[in-house]
């Protein structure tokens, strides 16, 4: 089968919505609901990530333009959030679905037994046939505000259901060759392959109303990749567009996922999950043996940055490179790893007390 056969054969999925798309319309909520009702009528199991809590918050406080102080974006949340909850209630009700409000914060994925619990709550949603609405919670998440995205949420939780495709739903057509509005001879891209920096260099500028824009859907896809989904970024305002994606229509753009990509679930977490309190450079060799799932070594460590503690995790990359190659939970903290970083263990063992055997377990690293 081709790539766009295989999304009809797709049985969870996920489907992002963005606050301007919500805005577009007064019946946005009702052909959505419509939509994922008849997907769910085919037999897939679907959870909505929904942004639209801060905009939907401006009018109880009076506000005609997103604000840009953290206060009021946090209240902003807070009033939206209930409004945003009644709007797709009502728009399920009338499909006989019932909506389950999740609100998530990063500390609910860095934290596996918070991980493993959403997980459970989430997959037992939708075992029992209910629409989980799924946000970030910005009344009380600082990160979640400043970053504003909720595509990258969908990924997450794309982890969370074991989900097979993630669906971006927005105003734009798909990726094209060039900014559409700019230039006239731009195309639609059906379908990439492999997201490389030739792919990454399409991405255009932030969105007004929401904080996202394509960079952040193709960091999705990239993270939706390394959970073996892939990912569709389509134009939400097309009618059953949901529908026609997963019938195999060419909508939108395909990104697929790397064959293999698959990793085993502790492991997209490290990868995807976790956020780096920390990057060890380090040489060549140890990389070559990082490369060949390896332990790493505090020898071949020639650099120490951030501030971390035992069991947090830390970027690895190259001394010289910026980017970095591998990801891992570290066994000391950052004071200490800076103390033995070039030694090898006899010499290590003499400043450090209790040292572990090496600085990252190979079963605690994953390979960017």
């Amino acid at each position: 089968m081709g790539a766009r056969d295989e999304l009809t054969a797709a049985r969870r999925v996920v489907v992002k919505v963005g606050s301007a798309l919500l805005a577009k319309s007064p019946d946005a909520f009702a052909r959505l609901a419509a939509q994922v009702a008849a997907l769910r009528g085919r037999g897939l199991e679907v959870a909505v990530v929904s942004s639209g809590a801060i905009a939907l918050g401006l009018v109880p406080l009076g506000l005609s333009s997103r604000p840009r102080d953290l206060p009021s974006l946090q209240a902003a949340a807070a009033a939206g959030q209930s409004r945003l909850m009644w709007r797709w209630g009502e728009a399920f009700a009338a499909h006989r679905l019932e909506v389950a409000q999740v609100l998530l914060t990063h500390g609910d994925l860095r934290e596996r037994r918070r991980y493993l619990n959403a997980k459970s709550a989430m997959r037992r949603l939708l075992e029992a046939g209910v629409i989980p609405i799924v946000n970030e919670n910005d009344s009380v998440s600082v990160d979640e505000i400043k970053l504003g995205d909720n595509d990258t949420l969908a990924a997450e939780v794309c982890g969370l259901i074991d989900g097979e495709v993630v669906v971006l739903l927005t105003g734009a057509a798909g990726l094209f060759t060039a900014d559409p509005s700019l230039d006239p001879t731009a195309t639609r891209i059906p379908e990439v392959e492999v997201i490389d920096d030739r792919v990454r260099a399409l991405a255009g500028p932030p969105a007004a109303l929401g904080t996202g824009g394509m960079v952040t859907k193709l960091t999705a896809a990239e993270n939706a990749g390394r959970h073996g989904a892939g990912t569709v970024i389509a134009p939400g305002d097309v009618d059953d567009v949901l529908v026609k994606v997963f019938a195999g229509e060419d909508l939108g753009t395909l990104l697929r996922a790397p064959a293999g990509a698959k990793e085993s679930a502790r492991k997209r977490w490290i990868s995807t999950t976790l956020r780096p309190r920390g990057t060890l450079y380090v040489d060549e060799g140890a990389e070559r043996a990082l490369r060949k799932h390896a332990s790493l070594l505090f020898a071949g460590v020639r650099e120490v940055t951030g501030s971390f503690q035992p069991g947090d995790p830390v970027d690895v990359a190259r001394a010289g490179d910026r980017a970095p190659f591998a990801r891992g939970l570290v066994r000391l903290n950052a004071e200490d790893a800076r103390r033995v970083a070039g030694m090898k263990t006899a010499e290590a063992q003499a400043v450090v007390a209790a040292l572990p055997d090496e600085l990252i377990h190979r079963d605690d690293l994953v390979l960017l």
